[in-house]
Parts: structure tokens; C-alpha cells; sequence
């Protein structure tokens, strides 16, 4: 069977973990790479493969079965629209817009044509959190009562003064960092009805926020803290404890988020499980059992381009749609305006 051939439009960073992914693909095969960038020859080069200057270019000269749009953020809307407009499945980097009304555009035309529509919110593709997903819809936890977690790391000076936009409202870690973690906690706990916030740029004094402390309410009637930080000297996140990324240090003895339930809680990602037995009384003066579940550490960048080569083939249907990377954004810019303005904040 010929492999499901993808093309890559962006050959930034994450452009490049793509085409990574799909070299070593036992499905997929690099089609093209889409980038007007002098640099994005080199990239192509390497490759082995063709680089078209534009979308519409690469439709014309060498149409693909799918496409990654892993190109800068304001792009993302209208080349999807194209891709969708092509009847071409495509898979868009988060996030999906830049703005919420930009999203819906995006989503109406998904939903309207059939054309699969996937945005890459990677994590949804880890192992780690299948598990930990597993154990919540399983009950072992019992009734889901509170979670607790963090993005707790430290960005260095540098990193601003390469992108000095980073200081100025918008760079910071809530619309750069919190939109994985809100689709993480949507898929463990449920959907998000409702956000507290206080933020701070106490540290690094900038006009953007440095530290976000955030309380989540969740349509079951789960309650859910959060910490974020990109000045805190903490380990507490999921790039530093997952393992996934080889590109950061990892304290494999660390958690970003604790799962509490009215019989147990497992810390994610080292899955430590502790739960009361079943046919005895729970009580606070009782020991739990203690374990810890099984699971394979793998890329999940690997499963998500696997995932897209079956969506294109017509064998499964998009894990992380249109509308859901919608939803992170609704809920991330809520958790912005309850920074803001001090207010509990709904989300619809």
C-alpha cells in the first residue's frame, strides 16, 4: 500500500519537528514543503522533497492527501480556510485563530464542507494521558472532586530579548503556554464552565504577566486550581516531567497535576495511584493502597501525524477538532479577562 503523502506548510521550529516525525513515518511520507523563506530551502533540501512558495502554488504543481499548517498564528485561519475550500484534510498548529470570532469562521466553514479539520494539540495524543484518562472514566477515583496542577518553569533572558514582543500583552504564558494545559485538564476533568484569576509581573516587571494563579469550575461540579509561571525556578510542568520532549530537563520524580476523586488520586505524569478499598469505610485515619499504572513513554507528535495519515485515509476521525481547539481559546482568553478585570468569567 503507497504511504499517505502529507506536505508541511512552515518550516520554523515546529514545521521541522513535523517533517521529523514524518520521515521516520511507517504510513505517511513528506510530500512538500510550503514556506516562501530563503531559509526554508535548506530545510527542503535536506528533506528531499519539493518547496512550493505559497498554498495555492502547491495545490496547483503537486496536491498532497493532507497538509500541516505550522505556520505563524495569523496565517493559520485563512490558509486553512483554502485548504478546506481544496476539499484538502488538513491539520492546523494551535492555536486554531488568533481570535475567537477568526475561530468560529474556521469552524463553520470545517462543519459546513466535511472536510476533516484537526488542530495540533499533541498532548491529546500521549500515551500518559490516555492512561490518566483511562483511570478518571474508569471510577477507580470514584466521583472526580478537584484538580490540582501547574506550568511552573523558568524562560531565560533570552528568550525575550529574541522575541521582544514576549514582553508586551499577548507574549505571555497565558495565550503563549496555558492553551495546552486547558486542553489537557478539558479531556482529564470535563468541560470548563467557569474561571478565577489573579496574575502578576511582580519578577521581570514587563507589561505582560508573568505568574497567573487560576481557579477552574467544571460542568460536573469539579473545582480545579492551576499555577502558571514562566519565572518560577519549578520543575512542576509537563515538559519537565513527562519526558516526552528531549529538548528539556526532566525530573521524573515530579507531577503537573494531582486527580482527586471521592475514592483515590493519581498524580500525572509519574502516575502514582493511591486509593481507598472498596468494601471498607474511606477515612483520612486509613492507609490507601498504593501503586502505580503502567504505561509506555512515546511521542506524541509520532501518534498525532499517524492519527492524521488515518483521518486523510478515511479510518478514524479528528481526535482534537476545529471546535475544540476553538474551546481552548474561548477558555484561555476568559482566564485572560478574569486576569484583567478581576471578575469570575463564564465560559460557553
Amino acid at each position: 500500500m503507497s504511504k499517505t503523502r502529507i506536505a508541511v506548510a512552515g518550516a520554523g521550529l515546529i514545521g521541522q519537528a513535523h517533517i521529523r516525525v514524518l520521515l521516520a513515518s511507517p504510513a505517511c511520507v513528506l510530500s512538500a514543503v510550503v514556506d516562501p523563506s530563503p531559509a526554508a530551502a535548506a530545510v527542503a533540501a535536506q528533506a528531499g522533497v519539493p518547496l512550493f512558495a505559497s498554498i495555492d502554488e502547491l495545490l496547483a504543481q503537486d496536491r498532497p492527501d493532507g497538509v500541516v499548517l505550522a505556520t505563524p498564528n495569523p496565517l493559520h485561519v485563512p490558509q486553512a480556510l483554502r485548504c478546506i475550500a481544496a476539499g484538502l484534510p488538513t491539520l492546523v498548529e494551535k492555536p486554531v485563530a488568533t481570535t475567537v470570532a477568526e475561530g468560529q469562521t474556521l469552524v463553520d466553514a470545517a462543519e459546513r464542507s466535511g472536510v476533516p479539520v484537526l488542530v495540533g494539540h499533541h498532548r491529546a495524543h500521549s500515551p500518559i494521558m490516555a492512561e490518566a484518562r483511562q483511570v478518571v472514566q474508569s471510577g477507580q477515583l470514584g466521583r472526580l472532586v478537584a484538580v490540582m496542577g501547574s506550568a511552573t518553569f523558568f524562560k531565560p533572558d533570552h528568550y525575550f530579548d529574541e522575541g521582544p514582543w514576549r514582553r508586551e500583552v499577548g507574549g505571555g504564558p497565558i495565550l503563549i503556554n496555558l492553551i495546552h494545559e486547558v486542553h489537557n485538564l478539558r479531556l482529564l476533568c470535563g468541560e470548563i464552565v467557569a474561571v478565577q484569576a489573579f496574575s502578576s509581573n511582580a519578577i521581570r516587571g514587563f507589561a505582560v504577566e508573568d505568574t497567573v494563579a487560576i481557579n477552574l469550575r467544571f460542568a460536573s461540579g469539579a473545582l480545579g486550581s492551576f499555577m502558571l509561571s514562566d519565572t518560577a525556578a519549578c520543575p512542576r510542568s509537563w515538559e519537565q516531567t513527562s519526558q516526552e520532549n528531549k529538548s528539556y530537563a526532566s525530573c521524573d520524580d515530579e507531577d503537573c497535576y494531582v486527580l482527586a476523586g471521592t475514592h483515590g488520586s493519581l498524580s500525572v505524569p509519574t502516575m502514582r495511584l493511591k486509593t481507598y478499598p472498596r468494601d471498607e469505610d474511606r477515612s483520612w485515619w486509613k492507609p490507601f493502597e498504593v501503586g502505580t499504572v503502567d504505561l509506555v513513554r512515546d511521542d506524541p507528535l509520532q501518534h498525532q501525524m499517524e492519527h492524521l495519515g488515518a483521518v486523510v485515509r478515511g479510518e478514524a476521525r479528528p481526535l482534537v477538532t476545529a471546535r475544540d481547539g476553538l474551546q481552548n481559546l474561548k477558555i484561555t482568553e476568559a482566564i485572560a479577562q478574569a486576569a484583567a478585570t478581576g471578575r469570575v468569567v463564564e465560559c460557553h
